[in-house]
Order: C-alpha cells, then sequence, then structure tokens
C-alpha cells in the first residue's frame, strides 16, 4: 500500500479470439514462494547489469508486502487469476518538480504473457492512480532495447545527466 491507496485493477483483454482476463492486485505476504523466482528472473536478465544479493531482493519483498510501509509498495499482475508478473513502485519528494515522484523500480512478466499490452495496461493504471505525483521515472539498461522503446511510446525520455550512488 503506497500512501493508503489499495490497489486493484481488472482489465478485460481479448486477444486472437481469447478472452483472457487481466488483473492487478496489491502484493501480500504470501505471493513470496511465485513472486520471488520472478525477482530472481529479473536481476538475471538484461534489465539488469549488476549482481544483487537475494537477502537483498528479499528485504525489499518484505517491505514491499509490510503495510507499515509508506514509500513501497508491490504489485502482483494476474492473467485468469494466474500470477503472470509483479512490479514494485516507491514514492519520494523531489524539489526539481516541487513534489511527489514516483519510481517504477521493476517490472515484470513471465515471457508468455509479453506482448499483450499487460504493461501498457499497468503504467497506465499506475499514472491514472496516483494523480498527486509530478514526475514518474524509470530506469533502463543499454541493452534493454525493447523496454526502451516502450517506455520512449509511454512518453519518458532519457534526463540529460548520470546519477551516481554511493
Amino acid at each position: 500500500m503506497l500512501d493508503g491507496y489499495e490497489i486493484e485493477i481488472v482489465v478485460e483483454y481479448r486477444r486472437n479470439g481469447g478472452n483472457s482476463m487481466f488483473n492487478i492486485r496489491e502484493m501480500k505476504a504470501e505471493d513470496k514462494a511465485v513472486i520471488m523466482p520472478m525477482v530472481i528472473t529479473f536481476y538475471h536478465s538484461p534489465a539488469v547489469e549488476h549482481d544483487v544479493d537475494t537477502a537483498v531482493l528479499e528485504r525489499t519483498f518484505d517491505a514491499a508486502t509490510d503495510p507499515t510501509m509508506p514509500y513501497i509498495s508491490g504489485l502482483v499482475m494476474l492473467e485468469d487469476e494466474k500470477v503472470v508478473g509483479y512490479g514494485y513502485v516507491t514514492g519520494y519528494y523531489a524539489s526539481e518538480v516541487g513534489g511527489m515522484c514516483m519510481f517504477v523500480e521493476e517490472m515484470y512478466f513471465t515471457p508468455e504473457c509479453r506482448g499483450k499490452g499487460y504493461g501498457t495496461k499497468a503504467y497506465h493504471w499506475i499514472v491514472d492512480h496516483y494523480p498527486e505525483y509530478k514526475r514518474f521515472r524509470i530506469e533502463v539498461t543499454e541493452s534493454n532495447v525493447n523496454a526502451k522503446r516502450l517506455y520512449e511510446r509511454w512518453g519518458f525520455r532519457f534526463l540529460e545527466y548520470n546519477q551516481m550512488v554511493l
């Protein structure tokens, strides 16, 4: 839960005569067994350029499912009630925009659910659900060409400076 919002979305999705239902719900502690393998897969993909200790990834999951943690929220993506992806969003104040910013930390879908528009639906829902946020940010690696193209279609642009971490 981020800023006291309950998260739930239902989107009908039909493709090639199919009749699949796409849902997003808030991540819960009991989702750990199904979400963590996806997290591990994400962190061993071209979307990530450095190793992250599994203990850190588990700590992030725990924070995202802790109702007392106001700055991170976990999203579970479902197709016909089957978990097919996850996402993390975090919020913070940024002086350069004079308001709250949302960082779409991670968004992952299983290979069989890519290309169905679920990521776009989830992204638009996030933007619509948090209208008080002044800016939305996302990271992308140089090698993740498909993701870069998608994010640019959504309206993202590259900032003209490099960030540093300690």
